[in-house]
């Protein structure tokens, strides 16, 4: 029983399967046949009937024949088989043969994609065509003037073309050829190769439009002011040779004789209406010529600077090589009174080699002069870089001269500094006999002894013959250190000294009261006594800080004397 409701249940399902599949056929078939119904209708034949506004020869009427034909085959052929095919699935749907329907509706559709396609490509063609036309039409109506207008301009300026004009006038008339033929053309209906002729004809006149438009400017140039340039220069060059000027060198006179024979050579192509290299040509003589004028100009204004320089010059080396004489002079002096650094020895060596090298090449521009050999251009550069050097030679050299007056100003200076130092020392050592301290330790007369010594260290390398600034400064510095020493641990030694006293005359406030404080100052008085100003100091305090704590800042500040 189950068997035989489960079979029933699957017959049921593949009915319905069955209707549903017939259903989506019969719906493809109601939009295949609208699609067939929008071609019929659509106004395929009043769009081709657009063309009959141009002229039905030639390639347009073999287009308008192709169109009308293919359509009238589609409305006669293709769309009835259509319907066949249409009416062929709905029989096979009927039957559920749904594959069979399928078939037939893809080959519908892919008829009516190509027919859309072959519609589309119709409408393309169909308006290409009549751009064609009307922008052909519209481009002649713009290029006819201008062949009338340069037909026009040969005619009233002929003597500026010269020879060329006869090649001008060909091509005017080869492109009034290619009006005639375009006219010839569109009046027998093939527009697209009208429309190439016209794209073609509009290049034409826009060249030979540029070429009449710059043929007399070449041409004049070629034929007269280039060659006037060429003769002014010539004559130009011959003159500044007989005025002394050196340009032989330059060569010019050779390279424009040769520019004469290319611009000849140019006139005859011109001439024969070739205008092929023409400007490269003669936009290269013309810079040439422009450059050999800013040559010649730059010789004559090296001409000039050299003429009015080489005095002052002259002039200059000779006032610095004076300069370096009397410092040689001062230097040979110093030696005799001073020890001169090897480094600067070498400087002055150098200085005089310098000098004599500026000398050398000023012995060698004066030569070139008189030989005649060296163009004014490079004489002038030589006496700028001259001027240069001297000028780098003067700073040096005045530099050197300072170092070397700075030992005198040195020597004065390192004598004025003993004398202060000297006069340091002996206050400092005034001040300590004048102090109340019972003594002064060995240590002081060590150090007054020892600064006394640098002092005298010092005087001593000032004597020297000849003098040594480098040992003299060397020695000056050891003995401001020295004497700074001692006056430093004077200072100090008389303010603990101070202090000391201070302390204990404080302390002796507590000194009956306290036996142990009484015999710690006893201690410090002894110390005092023996010169021991330190140590009496710190047993002194450290005796009155145990009774009195803080006591000692108050005393310094009391007495404003630093521990």
């Amino acid at each position: 029983m189950a068997y035989v409701i489960g079979c029933i249940l699957i017959i049921i399902a593949l009915i319905i399967l069955g209707l549903i599949l017939r259903k989506k056929v019969y719906d493809e078939v109601d939009y295949l046949e609208g699609w067939k119904m929008d071609i019929m209708n659509r106004n395929v034949t009043s769009e081709l009937a657009r063309i009959k506004a141009l002229n039905l020869l030639g390639e347009t009427l073999e287009k308008f024949e192709s169109w009308k034909e293919r359509w009238d085959y589609i409305l006669t052929k293709e769309l009835p088989d259509i319907e066949e095919y249409l009416l062929d699935a709905e029989e096979a749907a009927d039957r559920f043969k749904i594959s069979i329907a399928k078939k037939n509706l893809y080959s519908v559709t892919r008829t009516l994609e190509e027919i859309e396609k072959e519609i589309d490509s119709m409408f393309t063609e169909l308006d290409l065509l009549l751009d064609s036309e009307e922008s052909s039409r519209k481009e002649i109506e713009v290029v006819l003037p201008k062949i009338k207008g340069l037909r026009k301009k040969m005619l009233q300026n002929r003597h500026l073309y010269g020879k060329a004009e006869v090649r001008f006038d060909v091509e005017l008339d080869e492109l009034e050829k290619d009006v005639k033929q375009y006219f010839v053309l569109a009046e027998s209906g093939n527009y697209h190769e009208a429309m190439e002729l016209v794209k073609q004809l509009n290049a034409n006149v826009s060249f030979i439009e540029a070429q009449i438009q710059e043929f007399p400017s070449l041409y004049k140039k070629c034929k007269q002011e280039l060659p006037s340039q060429i003769d002014d220069l010539l004559t130009g060059i011959k003159t500044m040779k007989e005025e002394g000027y050196r340009i032989d060198h330059l060569g010019f006179e050779k390279e424009l004789y040769k520019h004469q024979e290319k611009l000849i050579e140019t006139m005859e192509q011109l001439e024969k209406g070739s205008l092929s290299d023409s400007f490269e040509r003669v936009f290269a003589v013309e810079e040439r010529i422009s450059e050999m004028y800013q040559i010649l100009e730059k010789e004559a204004t090296a001409r000039e600077y050299v003429k009015t320089q080489l005095p002052s010059y002259t002039q200059l080396i000779n006032g610095l090589l004076d300069e370096l004489k009397d410092t040689n002079n001062e230097v040979s002096q110093l030696q005799e009174t001073y020890y001169i650094e090897e480094t600067d020895m070498q400087l002055h060596r150098s200085l005089n080699e310098w000098m004599e090298q500026l000398q050398n090449q000023f012995e060698q521009i004066k030569m070139e002069m008189e030989e005649e050999a060296v163009s004014h251009s490079q004489l002038k550069e030589q006496l700028e870089n001259g001027y240069k050097e001297l000028a780098h030679l003067k700073d040096s050299h005045d530099e050197f001269k300072e170092q070397v007056r700075t030992l005198r100003k040195d020597e004065l200076e390192a004598k004025e500094q003993v004398l202060g130092i000297r006069r340091k020392l002996y206050d400092t050592h005034r001040k300590l006999q004048k102090s109340n301290i019972p003594g002064i330790p060995v240590r002081i007369w060590d150090l007054l002894e020892e600064a006394t010594t640098k002092i005298e260290m010092v005087v001593t390398s000032l004597a020297k013959h000849p003098l040594d600034m480098g040992e003299v400064h060397q020695s000056l510095v050891d003995a401001k250190t020295s004497v700074q020493t001692m006056i430093d641990e004077t200072e100090l030694l008389l303010d603990q000294a101070q202090l000391v006293e201070l302390v204990i005359q404080y302390a002796n406030r507590y000194r009956s009261q306290d036996a142990v404080l009484s015999a710690k100052l006893s201690e410090s008085e002894a110390m005092f006594r023996n010169y021991e100003y330190e140590n009496a100091l710190e047993e002194a305090v450290k005796a009155l800080e145990e009774v009195e704590p803080g006591a000692l800042r108050r005393l310094e500040e009391y007495s404003k004397v630093p521990s």
